[in-house]
């Protein structure tokens, strides 16, 4: 059964199960960042991976952010997410996420994708069936994964990007070493190089 969502929404109604395991201990508030971007046409989050542990770095257009939680969201049409939720207290919506296509396996422990776009969400964005829709900022750059998903095993996560208004996002995301959470939501044909075979 196909849900009927905007734009990857179903990998921000994680935002309320990823805000219960992230404990507030940022106290600077955050601003909305401006995007000038058209959305992605509709995809529809076919797989979820939530990966428990803390984030060594984050950082968000020059700001550093706490986060505690990284999903991993696969698309039917092969458009793969690495989802941050931020530890904000003042905002349980704000969720960054890298996102790109073509995501390849070295071998069996690593994972590589490259970013083209940003999407930036928070309490402030529109919304659609009560989730908020993020907005989407093209950009550069490159998320690797160590560790064996399949074996739900996950070391790290690095991601490196900066979007084409020349803001720069940065991630280094450390497993806790608890067993990574997979859902399956549906199933569909899996992207080239799926991490998760």
């Amino acid at each position: 059964m196909r849900l009927c969502r905007p734009p990857l929404a179903a990998t921000f109604a994680l935002t309320a199960a990823l805000a219960a395991w992230v404990s507030p201990c940022f106290a600077e508030s955050s601003a909305p960042i401006p995007v000038n971007n058209p959305p992605a046409p509709n995809a529809y989050i076919d797989l979820l991976a939530l990966m428990s542990g803390h984030c060594k770095t984050f950082k968000v257009a020059g700001r550093t952010f706490a986060c505690k939680t990284v999903a991993y969201a696969h698309g039917d049409k092969g458009r793969v997410n690495f989802a941050v939720a931020v530890d904000d207290p003042t905002d349980d919506s704000h969720v960054v996420s890298f996102s790109g296509e073509n995501g390849k396996r070295a071998d069996d422990n690593s994972y590589e994708l490259p970013i083209d776009r940003m999407l930036l969400n928070s309490k402030d964005r529109p919304r659609v069936d009560g989730l908020p829709v993020p907005a989407e900022q093209t950009s550069t750059g490159l998320c690797r994964q160590t560790g064996n998903f399949a074996a739900r095993k996950v070391k790290d996560v690095t991601c490196s990007a900066t979007d084409s208004e020349g803001r720069a996002y940065e991630l280094l995301f450390v497993s806790d070493g608890t067993p990574v959470s997979v859902r399956r939501i549906r199933q569909s044909a899996p992207s080239i190089q799926d991490p998760f075979k």
